[in-house]
């Protein structure tokens, strides 16, 4: 398990402080581990010494004493090597006479005393003239050391170690106050420092996240977004990061006019060749009726060949309206603002589309009150009849379509319903894109250009709004969005 499990969401901020303080504390633990084991060793080191001293006080004490009484030559040799000059308080010194008789006592302020060998346990077996650690349930820890004197007893001498443990834990407490200490200031210090230094770093992700905010995919796009000079300085890795930054913005920044121009001159060629084929399609167009009006008898092929003509140019003058429109829009031109009466267009509409579609259902939902907004008359009319000729050409016959004008605060919601096959969703990706068609899973009942939605989606943006789409098979549902 690790130790922080969301480590991966953290900030970069947050990350440097963790890491910073993970060392400091991980130095603090190995510094604070090699003190305290310099000075035990030191202390240990200075009390063996201590211990050697004592040892040989007690040992010259016992062997000068050698005719003293058999039976109390325990007793009082433990007293001879505990009382010998210059021991110090604390003292313990425990005397096993060949007979196997065990003695202790130990050293005080007021002399010696003597100690129940049962107190003391059972000494470790050790060798002679090497100290070892002593352990006793009551009196401590002591530094011990066991030697033979002349009168055979085995003598062991031994010196507390409350002074090396009181050191040693003295030390200890200091460095974990130290560490906690410096912890703290290094958490809150770094944590201002790090912000500080993060700062080039933070300036170079705004400047980022304003450029990746700006509609960069249509229309004429003004790129000057850019790091600040002091945050592109190539010796500093915020600095590279800066300089790549503004060079990546700088090529964006060409492709983004290159891409402008070339869509300028399409729209240009495109608003041109459609206002220069009006005329001759206008031309064909009465060259077909005239001639198929003059009289003149006319064979079936003939009369044929000159409706067929007529149709196609007609068809081919509603494209290239649609085309003009669509570049005029582009362009920011042929909106003619003014108040609207939403309510009578839309009513309008539907009237015009019951008359198209007498095999269709339609149903009209309307506020209580007029809804007037400002915008194009005609275009919006034109976009109300777009999405109900949609509706009308791609649901077969007894299809229900359902027109709702509705005011949600700021803004006024015209709802396109019905209960068709409804729309595939790889469709409706591109459904408002030019010259997309439904496929065949939508019945065309006449022939479609592919410009309707994408004029709907132009007007409604040129007012300011946006349409919509929502499909599943039974319901389809466009909903156009305009500022009230």
């Amino acid at each position: 398990m690790a130790l922080f499990p969301n480590h991966a969401s953290w900030s970069l901020r947050r990350r440097l402080t963790v890491t910073v303080a993970g060392l400091l504390v991980g130095a603090s633990i190995l510094v604070g581990l090699v003190s305290v084991l310099s000075l035990r060793s030191f202390l240990i080191d200075r009390l063996d010494a201590q211990l050697q001293s004592a040892v040989g006080r007690s040992q010259a004490a016992v062997d000068g004493h050698d005719d003293r009484d058999k039976d109390n030559q325990g007793p009082n040799h433990a007293q001879d090597a505990l009382l010998a000059p210059g021991q110090a308080a604390g003292t313990l010194v425990i005397v096993n006479n060949p007979g196997g008789a065990v003695t202790a006592a130990v050293l005080g302020n007021g002399g010696g005393t003597y100690i129940p060998p049962s107190v003391l346990g059972t000494p470790p077996a050790v060798k002679d003239n090497r100290p070892f650690d002593l352990h006793t349930a009551r009196l401590g820890d002591f530094r011990a050391l066991q030697v033979r004197a002349l009168t055979g007893d085995t003598l062991i001498v031994a010196l507390p170690t409350t002074e090396v443990d009181a050191a040693t834990q003295q030390l200890l407490l200091v460095i974990l106050l130290v560490t906690a200490l410096g912890l703290g200031v290094t958490i809150i210090a770094g944590r201002y420092l790090i912000r500080f230094e993060l700062k080039p770093l933070e300036r170079v992700a705004a400047t980022a996240q304003a450029v990746a905010t700006l509609p960069l995919d249509r229309g004429e796009v003004s790129l000057a977004e850019r790091v600040a000079p002091e945050d592109t300085d190539p010796r500093t890795e915020v600095g590279r990061v800066g300089l790549a930054v503004n060079t990546m913005l700088d090529h964006v920044g060409d492709a983004l006019t290159a891409r402008q121009a070339s869509e300028e001159k399409v729209r240009q060629f495109v608003a041109d060749a459609s206002h220069e084929l009006r005329t001759p399609l206008a031309s064909i167009r009465g060259y077909s009726e005239l001639t198929r009006r003059s009289g003149e008898k006319l064979s079936e092929p003939m009369t044929h060949a000159l409706s067929r003509i007529e149709s196609e140019a007609i068809r081919m003058t509603a494209l290239v309206e649609d085309l003009l429109l669509l570049a005029r829009l582009d362009e920011g031109r042929e909106l003619v603002h003014g108040e609207v009466d939403l309510t009578r267009v839309v009513i309008d509409c539907v009237a015009d589309a019951q008359v198209s579609g007498p095999d269709h259902t339609w149903k009209l939902h309307l506020p209580d009150e007029a809804v007037s907004i400002a915008g194009d008359q005609a275009r919006l009319h034109q976009v109300l009849a777009n999405l109900l000729a949609n509706a009308r050409i791609h649901t077969p016959a007894g299809s229900m379509v359902d027109v709702t004008l509705v005011r949600e605060g700021a803004q006024v919601q015209i709802k396109v319903r019905d209960n068709g096959p409804g729309i595939p969703a790889a469709q409706r990706r591109t459904i408002f894109e030019r010259f997309t068609r439904g496929d065949s899973s939508r019945t065309r009942a006449t022939g479609s250009t592919g410009l309707g939605l994408a004029i709907v989606q132009a007007v409604v943006q040129s007012h300011g709004g946006k349409v919509s789409v929502a499909s599943k098979k039974g319901r389809t549902e466009f909903v156009v969005s305009l500022p009230a």
